[in-house]
């Protein structure tokens, strides 16, 4: 009987919210069962039709040329003095900061570093330009620009790792 009694208050509790929707719905509350209006939607967007770019304009051909030959100029430069920093890193491998052989290491490191300086130029340059002519939505001759872009950020990468590993093998100031 007790338990009855402790029942009956859960009971009504539960049952009361449910009869609120039995009497909303003879009261003439909305349906919320999907109007003929919304079936209108039901349709695919037109499709957008985009021109495909044009070939580069020629006066943007002469400067990708420019850039592609610094790169290459700077990527020379840079595998011919690869080596002998190398050589001077390793020697100045355990030496202390400030010694004879880490100030040589260091300041070969900063000689193949200047190397690159016209590479990343051209990469500055060329994403400038990448940047201003997707601005100006100006599309022809973009795929040539990117992948120009592309191989300079490859090589720029592959050089910036060299210098890193060779910098990492000194010990910090």
């Amino acid at each position: 009987m007790m338990r009855t009694r402790l029942l009956m208050p859960l009971l009504a509790a539960a049952l009361l919210p449910l009869s609120g929707c039995a009497s909303a719905q003879q009261t003439g509350a909305p349906s919320l069962a999907p109007r003929p209006v919304e079936g209108r939607f039901d349709v695919a967007p037109p499709a957008v039709i985009a021109e495909p770019p044009g070939p580069l304009p020629t006066d943007l051909a002469g400067r990708l040329a420019r850039w592609e030959s610094d790169a290459t100029q700077a990527q020379q430069a840079f595998a011919a003095e690869r080596d002998g920093t190398a050589a001077l890193v390793s020697e100045g491998v355990g030496a202390s900061v400030g010694s004879e052989r880490w100030v040589v290491a260091q300041q070969a490191i900063s000689r193949l570093q200047s190397t690159r300086a016209p590479l990343t130029v051209a990469l500055a340059d060329i994403d400038r330009l990448y940047i201003d002519r997707s601005v100006e939505e100006q599309v022809d001759g973009l795929p040539d620009i990117y992948a120009l872009r592309d191989r300079l950020a490859d090589m720029d990468a592959t050089q910036r790792a060299v210098v890193d590993a060779l910098q990492a093998q000194l010990p910090e100031e």
